[in-house]
């Protein structure tokens, strides 16, 4: 192998890696929410730092690349790779503020069933993991299936705001939990946000196409 194509291998596989640390984070975030496990919740923030250091890490290999002039796909590849790669950070910094108001809502009484918050964790999950795997199998069918699932994530919390909304209006002493959760479906809402950057900028690497701000159900 060329020592070019090792520094794109290498990039494609410590982006790997950030996706895996990443969505381990936002399991343990949501398990540790579950369970009550402020250990597993401190677990997440910890993983923050590695996922800090790894996007340090591609961006110093991006920059080496691009200080070659490399041709136009390279280019593209090399770009999208970097903008990938803060959409990952950004996530695992969602887990950690996910752990945090987890530990928060574990020093009371636990509000209702958490049944919605899951939910909204696997439908983001499921985007983010297809996005990835979209960009590694170049498959823009896939990345243009994420677009329309973020809908669903928006709505739901919307839905989940709402009903909290009524909890703390109904029972004030409910305020600082509802506040907590409130917090936490945001931050799902936000990672669905991410996946859908990631699978938006796996079209335009593949088919050379902004489909950004055009409709999240573009077609080609």
């Amino acid at each position: 192998m060329l020592p070019h194509d090792q520094e794109f291998a290498a990039l494609k596989e410590k982006l790997l890696t950030m996706s895996s640390l990443a969505t381990t984070a936002i399991q343990n975030a949501i398990k540790a929410l579950v369970e009550r496990n402020d250990d597993l919740a401190r677990q997440v923030e910890q993983a923050d730092d590695q996922l800090d250091a790894l996007e340090i890490e591609l961006d110093e290999l991006a920059i080496t690349l691009l200080a070659r002039g490399p041709v136009a796909s390279d280019l593209r590849t090399i770009t999208v790779a970097m903008k990938i790669t803060h959409d990952l950070e950004r996530t695992g910094d969602e887990a950690t503020a996910i752990a945090r108001r987890a530990v928060d809502l574990n020093k009371e009484p636990q509000l209702k069933p958490y049944v919605d918050i899951p939910r909204m964790a696997t439908m983001a999950l499921e985007m983010l993991n297809d996005g990835l795997d979209a960009f590694v199998s170049r498959d823009t069918a896939r990345a243009r299936g994420v677009l329309p699932r973020d809908k669903e994530v928006d709505a739901l919390n919307k839905q989940l705001q709402r009903e909290l909304v009524s909890y703390m209006v109904e029972n004030p002493a409910t305020i600082t939990r509802c506040l907590n959760l409130m917090q936490i479906s945001k931050r799902l809402e936000r990672i669905a946000d991410h996946a859908t950057n990631i699978a938006e900028e796996v079209v335009y690497l593949y088919e050379g196409r902004d489909i950004r701000h055009t409709g999240k159900d573009a077609k080609a």
